[in-house]
């Protein structure tokens, strides 16, 4: 009786684990206009291990203006854009609740990685978690 319950018990864990894995790898697509000021704003939604939206399609030599809201809670967070070459080299903490802007012009068009690179001791990193998006830069 007593390794039905435990069974039951891991069965549960493994659940969901799997239905985390399957949440974070959802694309939610954002495709940013251009203000009448020729700034292009988005707004993203920071939380437990994830981006929302988590893929976003800006416009090339356009300003952008990503403005970052933090969910309340205990776990730390921030976010890295690392494309120099591009025109983005950009990294933000996000442990305020107060929203944070990150304010850029891509200078070339491709897909870059945005991610938290946050990571406690023996555990996975925040990316690896999910806390990962997509800039997709067009003409």
């Amino acid at each position: 009786m007593r390794a039905c319950k435990y069974i039951g018990i891991g069965m549960l864990i493994l659940m969901f684990f799997a239905g985390s894995a399957n949440a974070a790898a959802d694309k939610k697509e954002f495709i940013a206009k251009t203000d009448t000021d020729g700034v292009q704003r988005v707004e993203v939604l920071a939380g437990s291990y994830f981006f929302d939206p988590n893929y976003i399609v800006v416009k090339v030599n356009v300003p952008v203006e990503m403005k970052i809201t933090m969910e309340s809670g205990m776990i730390p967070h921030d976010i890295e854009l690392k494309a120099p070459d591009a025109g983005m080299d950009l990294k933000m903490d996000l442990s305020s609740s107060t929203p944070q802007v990150m304010r850029f012009t891509p200078t070339k068009t491709g897909e870059f990685t945005f991610y938290c690179t946050k990571k406690l001791l023996f555990f996975e990193s925040h990316k690896d978690k999910g806390m990962v998006g997509t800039l997709e830069v067009r003409d």
